[in-house]
């Protein structure tokens, strides 16, 4: 690990300052900066602790939605009684996700900017990682490639977004509150991160002068069937192979409204738009599920050694429908 500077900010505006320094980062629970430090693909010189801000509040908004600071550590959000109740989906996605002991660090800001955890990313050995190093290749696209992206990747990159939690929130409509030297801005879950295209080096639209302060959820219309469903090599502190988070309403039987986002599939959360439609007016019944299922798998485009996602999340996408709506 390289040496480096350490600061406290005070506030959010002496944080802000102290971001502008070449080679400063912020550090929160640092989950999953640190062990990027110790592997030497992040190299700050300047690490600036925000954990005195307070930005770990979580509050229900006058509309009816949730604000959740981007502070909160991720096992007091899946704890809360409000997230537990109205958006059971962000519980489950929640504690499927690491160690409890790594839930009580890891906060909600750092778990959205968590980066990618394909083996030719960290490790440094091999030179090809276009998000690494960027113009070097992309090792993954004629190595072993099984945990890679079936969706949405590029001749550049086609590594995954690791977070079970950015699916969640993808499913439930959130918007992401920043703040940076030209003010406030919040950005729809849908545009917070990016696919790969030629700058996979760049996971997010956040400019790197920016700080996460909070993330809003609208009014729970999806409390009463939602289900996160998360596939892994071994049942605890795994990364999803695939993931599907689901969440409709129904009208007497039939589908009003539905999300249907998918994780471990592409560079970030990839939400399913055609199994969506499929299921819109359609009666909630099996037929109607493994519709969606097929359609959530098109555009897909496996590899040489993950082919296998293909059917896998089909049937990911058809059991947690499933399971949201009641049927074991």
């Amino acid at each position: 690990m390289n040496s480096f500077s350490y600061q406290r900010a005070g506030d959010v505006a002496s944080a802000l300052q102290q971001i502008r320094e070449p080679g400063a980062k912020f550090i929160g629970g640092g989950s999953n900066l640190l062990d990027l430090m110790k592997g030497g693909i992040e190299r700050p010189v300047l690490l600036i602790d925000i954990n005195q801000l307070p930005l770990s509040d979580i509050t229900v908004r006058p509309d009816g939605g949730l604000r959740i600071g981007a502070l909160a550590r991720n096992s007091d959000v899946a704890a809360h009684p409000v997230v537990r109740g109205s958006y059971p989906l962000l519980t489950q996605a929640l504690v499927s996700g690491a160690s409890p002991q790594l839930r009580n660090m890891a906060t909600v800001g750092g778990n959205l900017l968590q980066r990618t955890r394909c083996g030719y990313f960290y490790d440094t050995a091999f030179d090809a990682c276009n998000k690494r190093t960027p113009g070097s290749g992309c090792a993954a696209l004629d190595g072993h490639n099984r945990n890679h992206a079936i969706f949405g990747a590029s001749p550049q990159c086609i590594a995954v977004n690791p977070s079970d939690m950015s699916v969640a929130l993808s499913a439930l409509d959130a918007v992401v509150n920043v703040e940076g030297p030209n003010g406030a801005r919040s950005i729809a879950i849908a545009d917070f991160h990016r696919l790969p295209g030629d700058t996979p080096e760049r996971d997010t639209n956040l400019a790197p002068d920016e700080l996460i302060v909070s993330v809003d959820l609208p009014r729970s219309r999806f409390s009463d069937h939602a289900h996160y469903l998360k596939v892994r090599d071994r049942a605890s502190y795994a990364f999803a192979l695939v993931s599907a988070a689901t969440a409709f309403d129904l009208d007497g039987g039939v589908v009003r409204d539905v999300r249907i986002v998918l994780g471990g599939v592409a560079h970030k959360p990839w939400r399913a738009h055609a199994a969506e439609t499929a299921m819109r007016g359609q009666p909630f019944n099996a037929a109607t599920r493994a519709e969606a299922g097929r359609m959530a798998m098109s555009g897909a485009r496996p590899y040489a050694h993950n082919g296998f996602k293909v059917e896998l999340t089909r049937r990911a996408v058809e059991r947690s429908l499933a399971l949201a709506g009641g049927v074991q």
